[in-house]
């Protein structure tokens, strides 16, 4: 079984290539995918590019193209939930577009028109390895379960961060993960957001972001592994 691995930037998945085994690379649609082995378990790692059409793409080729049965998707994120802190790290249960906006057509925030669901379910069995193997490397009260929040916008006012957080009890907002969940979903693939806290999504974010992201990745990196190590046999039981 082939899980494939997306991050936006070159520093959210450098580290994990470097670690493959076996490494081969494929160049489709102006992205390179690295195919290889991490402590055995085949993968394909991919840096999407940012925004949520980059994204949905990626994802799909990873379905189309390289036969993958489950997506991971590693990243930075700012935090929306007051809980969550620089450092900390959150596991989707849930992805939604939070710049999804039909409300003129009677729809609510974030709902898509035409479609019966907004919410994207994260694969409960990735859900729940994720956060065991996150709590075995940070401090249990580090790790959150919780809804991502995508959007085409870096969020870095507080208005922005305060209208988020109370349209949508979202953990954490980030650029991708609902349009990888969404494809995810389409495609009847389980899927998991696992992202690392860079900032606080507020007036401090540029700075933050570019500050703590080097720091913070390694951690990030480390959770990834254990959850692509050990994904199959919790699938299997």
């Amino acid at each position: 079984m082939t899980i494939g691995i997306i991050g936006a930037m070159s520093e959210e998945i450098a580290g994990l290539v470097s670690q493959l085994k076996n490494k081969t690379e494929t160049k489709l649609a102006g992205l390179t995918f690295y195919q290889g082995k991490l402590n055995l378990k085949p993968v394909v790692i991919v840096q999407s590019g940012i925004g949520k059409v980059n994204a949905a793409m990626c994802t799909q080729i990873l379905i189309n193209c390289f036969k993958t049965k489950a997506i991971i998707n590693t990243g930075v994120a700012g935090g929306i939930d007051p809980a969550v802190k620089i450092g900390d790290v959150v596991i989707s249960t849930e992805a939604l577009h939070h710049d999804m906006d039909a409300t003129a057509f009677g729809y609510q925030l974030g709902q898509i028109p035409q479609m019966q669901i907004s919410h994207f379910p994260a694969d409960q069995s990735l859900q729940q390895l994720a956060f065991t193997k996150a709590q075995q490397i940070l401090q249990p009260n580090q790790v959150h379960l919780g809804l991502v929040a995508s959007g085409d916008q870096f969020i870095s006012s507080l208005q922005q961060k305060e209208h988020i957080g109370k349209h949508f009890q979202a953990s954490c907002v980030e650029m991708e993960g609902a349009a990888i969940a969404h494809v995810a979903y389409l495609n009847q693939i389980p899927y998991v957001i696992i992202r690392i806290i860079s900032d606080q999504a507020d007036n401090s974010a540029p700075e933050n972001f570019g500050e703590f992201t080097q720091r913070i990745i390694p951690i990030l990196n480390e959770i990834v592994l254990q959850v692509v190590s050990n994904y199959s046999d919790c699938s299997e039981r």
